[in-house]
């Protein structure tokens, strides 16, 4: 049924006659007449009996006049909400990468939790590959990936993107007096140096892996990826252990760890930069605009990078 036809109706039960409600709306009264018979053949039931020289609405007619109003005020509730007139609430599904959700998801949650309780976040956690495709898929409203500077992504243009940020890269060696300890940053010389060891890269998606490779062939050989850990701490217990080397952004450096040595590695192996994603148009539903503002000012508050 035609939503003009449905507001005629409830106008009419309001004004009781077809010239109030004529000169209500600013249709003509002959077109309020006809629009009103078409919404009689579209619901199948009588909606309109005579009654002298007026019309009064039958029980039917009645009836729809109920459902018509509930049927206006969601419409109503729903012009609001994406207008932003009124609170955001509603459920909003966010997947991200792990080492992003402590310095980005738990402090912008904790401050959306607070300011607008309505808002429902379910967080899941994926690699970028999952991500993306259930961005696409619209499984998730938000989501959270990463690349490198060295292995640019190349992501869908369906996709809304916003970058959050970059952080600088670090080789993470063992801590075992041998000249590539050194905590001075990386070079070229240093990666060559590497060419007997083995190197840790993430087991569901092939970005660590293929940093590994680009940043070794610079240095004229292909690197032995023996391991694939996704967890960062028990990459880095296992380097402290001596079973071989790992690119890990700053976000996975332990600092306050003895037995492994972290060199910088922005100059040779670029950084990790890291973006928000959504669907175009997502932003304009109010709950999902309000966590993506949310991310973008915790990443402006709290810098990736503290060079920044």
């Amino acid at each position: 049924m035609d939503l003009t036809r449905l507001k005629l109706l409830v106008e009419l039960s309001r004004w009781e006659t077809m010239a109030a409600v004529a000169e209500e709306t600013g249709y003509g009264t002959s077109a309020v007449s006809k629009h009103l018979a078409i919404l009689e053949r579209e619901a199948g039931v009588q909606l309109l009996a005579a009654d002298g020289r007026r019309v009064r609405l039958t029980p039917a007619g009645n009836r729809l006049v109920e459902h018509a109003k509930a049927i206006l005020a969601r419409l109503e509730e729903a012009r609001a909400e994406l207008e932003g007139d009124t609170e955001p609430a509603g459920t909003v599904r966010v997947a991200s990468f792990g080492t992003a959700a402590e310095p980005l998801l738990v402090p912008a949650l904790h401050r959306l939790a607070a300011d607008h309780p309505p808002v429902d976040v379910h967080l899941y956690e994926h690699e970028p590959d999952t991500t993306v495709e259930l961005v696409l898929a619209d499984r998730m409203d938000l989501g959270i990936i990463y690349d490198y500077s060295l292995v640019p992504r190349e992501l869908p243009s369906e996709l809304t993107v916003h970058e959050l940020g970059g952080e600088p890269l670090f080789l993470a060696v063992p801590a075992d007096g041998s000249r590539t300890a050194s905590p001075a940053p990386l070079r070229l010389k240093d990666v060559r140096a590497l060419s007997e060891e083995s190197w840790f890269a993430n087991s569901r998606g092939e970005e660590d892996a293929e940093l590994a490779r680009r940043l070794c062939a610079s240095a004229g050989y292909t690197p032995r990826i023996a391991h694939r850990v996704d967890s960062v701490h028990i990459v880095t217990s296992l380097v402290a252990g001596g079973l071989g080397v790992a690119l890990v952004p700053r976000l996975g450096v332990q600092p306050n760890r003895d037995d492994i040595v972290y060199r910088p590695a922005a100059d040779v192996a670029g950084a990790r930069r890291i973006f928000l994603i959504s669907r175009p148009g997502g932003w304009a539903w109010a709950p999902i605009r309000t966590v993506g503002r949310y991310l973008l000012d915790t990443a402006r508050r709290t810098p990736l990078d503290p060079t920044e």
